[in-house]
């Protein structure tokens, strides 16, 4: 079993991967493998909505996105992690999962999403809400923790002070791995739930 860690920032042994450190030594005790990708530093541009991946299933955009595309269909949770600029996530992030989710076809059903959010102060609720978005629309299951997925910190270390939101990263880890598990049992007993063609509506007609 797999999980998958998109780390949206571009500071090297910062606090956003200090808590995703955190995250990745408790998926070990869990017996789950982790990938982690740093993509805030990727040279990637936002979609360009000409709809090419209906047909290829892939973005016309050959970079990042496309090498990510397949570890994400190979895993079994996917875990977004941000530093917090003006109260959102990092654009460059934003930009590369919003390309990864729409032009990806597989099925992204019952593979477990989580976010999470580093800030000095402020912003980390509206962060962790934005990201949450990708999980929701796709019936991908939200994975809890004790608190809201976040992690406090300015200048790189001080992160390991916030005793609560290094907690909160290991309970969300434990969390998310017996999810994974009791998912994987439910699929190999019962299968995945009937998919329901899908209905498109819009507010003009």
């Amino acid at each position: 079993m797999k999980v998958l860690i998109l780390n949206g920032s571009p500071r090297k042994n910062g606090n956003t991967e200090l808590a995703i450190n955190e995250l990745v030594s408790t998926f070990e005790l869990n017996g789950i493998q982790t990938i982690v990708k740093r993509v805030a530093l990727a040279d990637v541009a936002g979609c360009r909505a000409c709809l090419a991946c209906y047909k290829t299933g892939k973005c016309v955009i050959n970079d990042e996105v496309n090498e990510v595309a397949k570890l994400f269909e190979e895993c079994d949770g996917l875990i977004l992690a941000s530093p917090v600029y003006y109260a959102q996530p990092n654009a460059t992030l934003v930009a590369f999962t919003q390309r990864l989710f729409y032009s990806t076809r597989f099925d992204k059903r019952f593979k477990v999403g989580a976010s999470v959010a580093i800030a000095r102060r402020g912003g980390c609720s509206s962060t962790f809400d934005a990201l949450n978005k990708f999980f929701t629309i796709c019936g991908m299951p939200v994975a809890s923790s004790q608190y809201w997925n976040s992690v406090h910190g300015r200048e790189k270390g001080e992160a390991v002070n916030d005793g609560e939101g290094m907690q909160t990263m290991r309970t969300l880890a434990n969390n998310m791995s017996f999810l994974i598990k009791s998912i994987a049992l439910g699929k190999e007993k019962y299968g995945l739930p009937q998919k329901e063609e899908r209905i498109s509506t819009n507010f003009i007609k």
